[in-house]
């Protein structure tokens, strides 16, 4: 027979979890369910030991193919969770012994998880990514050179110059974005988190990605938390505020490692 173990997707309220597991597939297809301890559930499935003991996690781990189909599953229970109760997300790949290990983790850290899933309640994630694209800024009149000063090299200076000009103009006018998507941001989230900007493959369009934050906002203040944020770069040329979401708060669930 195959060792198995028990991974865990998520730790929520007992009173909906059951509800939330049923129909929910995790790791290598298999059923997701509840294990409960000091007032708190966590969200489970069985998985085998070759694939999910410590040398075969690290081949998953080092595969990327492998990783992506297993973060896939594990925020998809999450997600699916998430659309019935409030969750915690645990770390990917969290796997114990067996249920009692579960058990004695949830007791151990039950008032802590009690405490954020109270700060959750109620409350969705939204990404907010500021870009600055120097393809699309306008660029600074040039100024006029006279006839009897032109020369390669001095076109050659002042196209220098005009190009200085814009990325300093196009700086400014990003930095004033930022302020005040900030501010209108944090009238509306109840908190904020600052991920590291996406850069290569990870950004999405055109444009440097200059900021990239996680907002925690009132389940009903969605569509007035995406105006608020967008109005800012209305009329800037070569700015952009992209806005994702809602989630499940990952940015805002992540216990504190033990």
């Amino acid at each position: 027979m195959t060792a198995e173990l028990c991974y865990l997707y998520a730790v929520g309220r007992p009173a909906e979890l059951d509800e939330a597991a049923e129909g929910v597939t995790g790791q290598d297809g298999a059923a997701v369910r509840t294990v409960y301890a000091a007032g708190l559930g966590a969200l489970v499935s069985t998985v085998s030991a070759d694939r999910f003991g410590e040398e075969g996690l690290k081949a998953q781990l080092e595969d990327l193919d492998r990783l992506e189909a297993v973060a896939r599953c594990h925020h998809g229970v999450v997600a699916a969770a998430y659309q019935r109760t409030t969750v915690l997300p645990m770390r990917l790949a969290s796997v114990y012994l067996d249920d009692a290990g579960v058990t004695a983790m949830l007791r151990e850290r039950g008032e802590e998880f009690l405490a954020m899933l109270s700060q959750l309640e109620g409350h969705v994630e939204w990404g907010v990514k500021i870009y600055a694209d120097p393809g699309r800024a306008v660029p600074a009149p040039a100024r006029p050179v006279p006839p009897s000063a032109e020369s390669p090299g001095r076109a050659y200076l002042q196209r220098r110059q005009e190009n200085r000009r814009n990325q300093q103009q196009l700086h400014r006018d990003v930095e004033a974005v930022v302020s005040r998507v900030a501010e209108a941001a944090g009238e509306l989230a109840a908190a904020r988190v600052a991920h590291r900007p996406q850069q290569g493959e990870l950004a999405t369009g055109p444009g440097e990605n200059v900021t990239n934050d996680g907002y925690l906002v009132p389940s009903g203040h969605g569509e007035a938390f995406r105006e608020a944020v967008t109005r800012p770069a209305g009329g800037v040329p070569g700015v952009r505020v992209e806005v994702t979401g809602p989630w499940a708060p990952y940015s805002f669930a992540v216990p504190r490692e033990r």
